[in-house]
């Protein structure tokens, strides 16, 4: 384990991963503190762990907890986050530092658990939605550092494409400026979180984790540093229908922006908002989508490391 991370906790399931090589998958913990309500948010966390233990891989959820950086979760400590919810602050690159200086509790955001897991040698994650450009940027110039981190931090992020509350098309430039593989797993389009579809095209597809696994190694081979976004659509029975949530979304956008709300507080805000307008339906589809995510990760994170372990050997 990398020692210039001093404050430090392995948990005993990441540790025996570890030391056995089996393949591990990184999941973050903002959404379980400040992405739904208790008790469903531990409740969420918990099974994605299982559906990654069911796959044969073994789950590290990353967090902060008393200023240690936590490199894999128990059942109780995922619990309390959920408990604690939005007093636990929500950690970005910007806050690791602070966080774990002030002895503080953090939940990792995409970037954040995109540091720990390099650092950790885990070259897959899985989260929900990844963050963007936020909408009027003209404005506001609210560009998430999820979106840098993809750009300079090489692990793979499996995600059911950006957070609908965002500017998906303009999120796109700027992956596409900074370099990021954005691939459609077994879809031509980006997926828009809560629909199947956001209808706008991308480059690249790819239908199987082995093809998943074999860009991120040859990516490896030619030396290529930053991330890798695969796009997974919401499971069909799940998936809402766009022109609903749409409107749904821009009725939430509205609201918060007559409220005045800013900053970090808004995704918390939006997300409650929508998924009061469609009955829970939308808490719902981001379950089950982040769930398939997990499942999905799990298995490049397997085929990777059939690959990788072929091409030491050769």
């Amino acid at each position: 384990m990398p020692p210039e991370i001093a404050a430090l906790d392995i948990g005993a399931e990441v540790r025996e991963a570890l030391a056995a090589r089996r393949p591990l998958v990184a999941l973050e913990s903002t959404i379980i503190s400040h992405g739904m309500p208790y008790p469903r948010n531990a409740q969420t966390a918990m099974r994605v762990q299982a559906c990654v233990r069911a796959e044969g891989a073994a789950p590290a959820t990353i967090a902060i907890l008393r200023g240690r950086v936590k490199l894999g979760l128990t059942d109780h400590e995922i619990d309390y986050l959920g408990r604690e919810g939005q007093r636990v602050a929500k950690v970005s690159r910007r806050d690791l530092p602070l966080v774990v200086a002030g002895g503080g509790d953090g939940a990792t955001t995409v970037a954040a658990t995109m540091i720990i897991a390099a650092k950790a040698g885990i070259p897959v994650f899985a989260t929900g939605g990844i963050g963007g450009v936020h909408r009027g940027v003209e404005q506001t110039m609210d560009v998430s550092a999820d979106l840098e981190e993809l750009g300079k931090t090489n692990v793979t992020v499996v995600c059911a494409g950006v957070k609908s509350v965002l500017d998906i098309p303009r999120t796109l430039e700027y992956l596409e400026t900074r370099g990021v593989p954005v691939f459609g797993f077994g879809t031509d389009t980006m997926p828009a979180f809560y629909s199947q579809s956001s209808g706008l095209a991308l480059d690249y597809r790819i239908d199987s984790p082995r093809q998943a696994a074999r860009a991120m190694l040859a990516k490896r081979d030619l030396g290529l540093g930053g991330g890798m976004v695969i796009a997974v659509p919401v499971p069909d029975e799940h998936a809402l229908a766009p022109g609903e949530i749409d409107r749904v979304i821009e009725d939430a956008i509205e609201s918060v922006a007559l409220k005045g709300i800013t900053g970090k507080a808004i995704t918390p805000v939006l997300l409650d908002r929508i998924a009061e307008e469609t009955g829970g339906r939308s808490l719902d589809a981001n379950i089950e989508l982040v769930v398939n995510n997990a499942r999905v990760a799990a298995r490049i994170a397997l085929e990777y490391a059939r690959l990788a372990s072929a091409a030491t050997l050769s």
